[in-house]
């Protein structure tokens, strides 16, 4: 967990999670099925990558490969 690495996965996965979260947030709006504004979709989106990371805080080592995820390898460069 205390690896450059481990960190760039995390943040990878904290803004995928915040992309996907924000896209659902402005289709559901569009389709009429949720009412959120701008600022209430972005800040889902940002609760979304909160909880994200500290997914990856919680789970890191708990798996066999020592990423973020339970499943994730974390490959250090060389």
């Amino acid at each position: 967990m205390f690896t450059l690495a481990f960190w760039t996965a995390a943040g990878e996965r904290a803004v995928r999670t915040a992309a996907q979260t924000l896209l659902a947030a402005v289709g559901l709006t569009a389709a009429d099925v949720l009412d959120a504004d701008w600022g209430q979709a972005l800040a889902l989106s940002g609760g979304a990558a909160l909880l994200a990371v500290l997914t990856a805080i919680s789970a890191a080592g708990a798996g066999a490969y020592g990423g973020p995820g339970l499943t994730e390898t974390v490959k250090e460069r060389q």
